[in-house]
């Protein structure tokens, strides 16, 4: 058994792959762990199979077969993956809450059902297998550039050349044209931002003090000097856990376990806040709130007492009592 799989968690031993459950729902750090597994196993590779369950791809596969094309490199971008191939195509994907890329060695039994299939990548030595992915596009580079949603993406916050004064000035920015947006929706808007996903908002503002419900008007620049700070650092931190295995020379880098934002290594004391409603806060013994939150009512978490209200009317109350959760990410 030798399946990885690179948007739940896998974990390398003495050449096999022990699959855990990891966290469930995919954010920045995650996108670019699967880019750079997927990069290390097909990358520069020629293309010998390809299968999809979807129309409107195999339509492209028809007219423009993927077979014999190169895999020329994988990429990252916030929360998008994207595979180019020679010859001017590209495939674009997005998890959303309930995608995944998994890699399996030519001919080994996949742990998903076909039913579940969405495209089917093959290699010489590799099977590269998305599943329940709910976006997927073939683009070439004139219709990426004009017509997706890729383009339009804020500063990448795992990019190499992203820095804490360009993450600053892009928050600064939409703070002066949406005075009156929170600050966790804007953590979570993808064109000023991009990578942060429902965890890393709940997280990153607990670090910096910052009350989630809190109007941009109200947000000093230390603040968001600080939010971007935490944001770029949580997210090294997270791509950075992981062990690897070699073959032929190559090393593909993958996930061992759940994101951390406290670098306590129990599972049960991994995050500050998120998913923690009703239990104390680890830093000063307050009950942890949640809330809904923006349009799509995305559930946010915070410590009242460590995120002070600042602004007008009264403090955002929460709910306090334990609930049933489903995924993460709810």
């Amino acid at each position: 058994m030798n399946s990885l799989t690179l948007c739940d968690a896998s974990e390398m031993e003495s050449g096999k792959a022990r699959l855990l459950r990891g966290d469930s729902m995919p954010e920045g750090d995650t996108i670019y762990r699967a880019a750079r597994a997927l990069q290390k196993a097909i990358g520069g590779k020629v293309v010998t199979g390809f299968e999809t369950g979807l129309a409107k791809l195999a339509r492209v596969n028809d007219d423009a077969p993927l077979v014999g094309r190169v895999v020329e490199r994988v990429e990252s971008r916030g929360k998008w993956l994207l595979i180019f191939f020679s010859g001017d195509l590209i495939l674009v994907t997005h998890m959303l809450m309930s995608g995944s890329w998994h890699l399996y060695r030519t001919g080994e039994r996949w742990r998903m059902g076909r039913a579940r299939m969405r495209v089917v990548i093959r290699t010489a030595d590799w099977e590269a297998v998305a599943f329940n992915v709910p976006i997927t596009e073939f683009h070439t580079a004139r219709s990426l550039a004009r017509s997706s949603q890729v383009p339009m993406l804020g500063l990448d916050i795992l990019a190499e050349e992203f820095t804490v004064e360009g993450g600053v000035a892009r928050l600064d920015a939409y703070a002066k044209e949406n005075s009156e947006t929170e600050i966790a929706v804007v953590l979570l808007n993808q064109r000023v931002l991009a990578g942060l996903g429902n965890v890393y908002k709940s997280e990153v503002a607990f670090a910096a003090g910052v009350n989630p419900f809190r109007a941009m008007r109200t947000i000093t620049r230390q603040e968001m000097e600080k939010m971007v700070e935490v944001a770029q650092r949580y997210m090294k931190a997270n791509v950075a856990d992981g062990v690897s295995t070699v073959k032929r020379g190559e090393r593909i880098v993958t996930y061992s376990g759940n994101r951390r934002t406290t670098h306590a290594m129990d599972r049960e004391e991994r995050l500050w806040v998120y998913g923690r409603q009703g239990q104390e806060c680890r830093r000063c013994g307050a009950t942890v709130m949640m809330r809904k939150q923006g349009v799509q009512a995305r559930s946010t978490y915070w410590c009242p007492e460590c995120q002070p209200w600042v602004g007008i009317g009264e403090a955002p109350v929460g709910r306090v009592s334990l609930v049933r959760r489903g995924k993460i990410g709810s």
